[in-house]
């Protein structure tokens, strides 16, 4: 037995570990198994990855299989992760068609939280791109599962947080791109309202994401700097005077060497934190500037082990959707809250979203915000008040980021639960499959 969490480091739990080299060795482990669940690169911020009893990682299931140039086609094990397909990609002119905050998830990760990134509003989650899967069910059967083969058990893996099997492979289209940059414009809102314009303004504009100032409070409520982005050309990056046309990408940043005191966040330094980081921001609009696509993409990469900022309690990273009709007031009571509380989040941030691809997927059309919570005393009691103002607007929590939320509040907000439980049982033969989020929540 082996303790693990999840990148919140909270909960901490007791669990089995299997590694199995291959696809072959992984299919004849898991019918020997109760209560397991599978586990990428462990980036899933609660406990969705670890199992009741036994955890099976899937990171030495690396291997890249095909890729077909002419259509951008790539097939690769679902251990892999995202960081190394950029790596090997995007010198050649390719990227892929969706990506979340980190490059250091796995590509079967991916799939199970039907991962959303900045141009979800444009182009759906990353299992909208998924072509096909192989799925190892229950008893150690590889099914292959698309939209025309097996498409109720695809749709159920799609965002199912791994409860249908484990995911063994994936296909999917990478997007050609002329540069490894992003022209970027900034745009600096002074309160909710502004910025949710400007996010809708902004809807032509592939890529898009604001950042939000949770401790502001009256007429700055919710002041936020709005980042849009779009692949930038070969020809703007030889008028750029000297930039390579491919920057190195994937190089490890700096590494938090040592979890920081509890005291170390607090409201004083949230707040100057956010002041400054606005204040730069809002300096930098106007013009668009070239950014290299690790900044832009993924700004926290650069830090190894961020995650110990927040100390040894860890923290818990809040993630929700409202719906489009209830969005304004609903976040505007959520920040207000926030704002009072006196213990915001340096980490907030807001998107536009559509449409989720899979019976569980989180995404809807709405907003979404997310928020980092150091984990100290009233902190989930305060996040229940959250949740039940989420549930009210329509909205729900986003299962890849939680660590708390009620069986009320899932339940509630996802209302494709019972076809869910449906297919695990018919089709998947999953009801082995147990990980602690789904025992907690009665999935």
């Amino acid at each position: 037995m082996i303790e693990l969490s999840g990148w919140g480091r909270h909960p901490v739990v007791a669990t089995r570990l299997h590694s199995p080299p291959s696809p072959g060795e992984l299919c004849a482990l898991v019918p020997e198994l109760d209560d397991y669940v599978a586990r990428g690169n462990g980036r899933a911020y609660g406990d969705a990855a670890i199992g009741l009893r036994s955890s099976v990682s899937t990171r030495r299931l690396d291997r890249m299989r095909s890729f077909d140039p002419e259509t951008g086609r790539l097939t690769v094990e679902a251990g892999a992760l995202l960081s190394d397909v950029i790596a090997s990609f995007l010198s050649r002119g390719f990227f892929p068609p969706v990506v979340p905050g980190t490059k250091f998830v796995s590509v079967g990760g991916m799939v199970a939280a039907d991962v959303h990134g900045k141009n979800h509003h444009r182009d759906g989650g990353f299992g909208a791109h998924v072509e096909t899967l192989q799925l190892a069910l229950a008893d150690g059967e590889v099914v292959t599962c698309s939209t025309s083969s097996n498409p109720e058990l695809f749709a159920a893996t799609v965002g199912g947080m791994g409860l249908t099997g484990t995911i063994i492979e994936a296909s999917f289209r990478l997007r050609r791109v002329e540069s490894g940059w992003i022209r970027q414009r900034t745009v600096a809102a002074g309160n909710l309202e502004a910025a949710m314009q400007a996010l809708d303004e902004a809807d032509a504009s592939p890529y898009s994401v604001a950042w939000i100032d949770c401790l502001a409070n009256g007429q700055a409520l919710g002041r936020s700097l709005i980042h849009l982005g779009e692949h930038a050309s070969a020809d703007e990056l030889a008028r750029s005077g000297g930039k390579s046309r491919f920057p190195v990408v994937g190089a490890h940043g700096r590494k938090m060497p040592f979890d920081l005191p509890g005291f170390a966040l607090n409201s004083w330094s949230v707040r100057s934190f956010n002041e400054l980081y606005f204040r730069r921001g809002t300096a930098q609009t106007g013009e668009a500037r070239l950014v290299p696509i690790d900044p832009y993409f993924f700004p926290l990469d650069g830090l190894l082990e961020w995650n110990r900022i927040y100390g040894r309690r860890g923290f818990v990273q809040h993630q929700c959707v409202i719906p489009t009709a209830s969005a304004a007031a609903t976040l505007a009571e959520i920040l207000g809250r926030i704002a009072r509380r006196g213990e915001g989040s340096f980490l907030a941030v807001l998107k536009k979203l559509g449409s989720g691809s899979g019976l569980m997927s989180f995404p809807m059309p709405g907003y979404t915000l997310a928020l980092d919570f150091p984990v100290r005393r009233g902190l989930f009691a305060f996040l229940d008040e959250i949740d039940a103002l989420v549930a009210r607007a329509g909205g729900r929590i986003y299962l890849a980021k939680d660590a708390c939320q009620s069986r009320r509040t899932f339940e509630a907000g996802y209302p494709a639960l019972a076809e869910f439980r449906r297919i695990r049982r018919d089709q998947a033969r999953s009801l082995r499959v147990r990980s602690h989020l789904a025992e907690r929540l009665g999935i």
